[in-house]
């Protein structure tokens, strides 16, 4: 039986709050625990390194991340990029889904791309009845608080799609699309706000000496 009192040396253990790179960095041979069961004895192992170094990222990490997001706030939460991620998603799976409505629409009038595109349908389509300002010729005026068929923007998507042919509103529905339709409404209520108030009336007196154009060929 071996002599207890005849041990190696203990081999140097670096301290991993004072010496953390060579605790991490330096080979040492595990020492041997003191206490001997039956003439067996063990090793006291060290953890891995690459569990310590995960370990002391993870604690590094996390400092960081709370400084970030909850201490002083230079991110967004999580949470929040999480609602806005499914806001935009919904919002686009609306858009190419084609469903448009008042909602979609008053977004739409604050786009400037979209007020553009509007503006050029506009200005070819609409604009030789109702004035490149929107004043109103043949057709009524669209800057003022009072409408004809309501005026909501859905309300005018039914006028634009549908026409009024009664009163020389051709249906450009056929010709323009839905997208193109929505864009022009768009650009009309890009002029106005919502919750505005709505003056109902019962039709558009074009000015003196002004005829109605003809309508367009489908």
């Amino acid at each position: 039986m071996p002599d207890p009192t005849d041990q190696p040396a203990e081999p140097r253990r670096y301290n991993p709050l004072t010496q953390p790179a060579k605790y991490l960095m330096e080979a040492v041979e595990d020492p041997l625990r003191p206490h001997s069961y039956d003439g067996i004895r063990e090793y006291d192992k060290r953890l891995p390194r690459w569990w310590l170094m995960t370990l002391y990222g993870a604690m590094v990490f996390s400092v960081v991340y709370w400084a970030y997001y909850h201490a002083y706030e230079f991110g967004m939460p999580p949470a929040q990029a999480l609602e806005r991620a499914m806001a935009e998603n919904a919002e686009r799976m609306a858009r190419e889904s084609g469903v448009i409505d008042d909602e979609r629409l008053w977004k739409m009038s604050g786009d400037a791309r979209v007020i553009t595109a509007g503006k050029v349908t506009f200005d070819t389509t609409c604009a030789a009845c109702h004035k490149p300002d929107m004043t109103g010729l043949i057709g009524p005026n669209l800057v003022d608080h009072e409408w004809i068929h309501g005026g909501a923007p859905m309300d005018s998507v039914k006028i634009i799609q549908e026409g009024v042919l009664a009163k020389g509103m051709p249906a450009w529905g056929p010709l323009l699309g839905k997208q193109k339709i929505a864009e022009v409404t768009a650009y009309i209520f890009s002029h106005h706000k919502p919750g505005e108030k709505i003056l109902a009336v019962p039709g558009w007196t074009p000015p003196g000496g002004v005829a109605p154009i003809a309508a367009p060929a489908p």
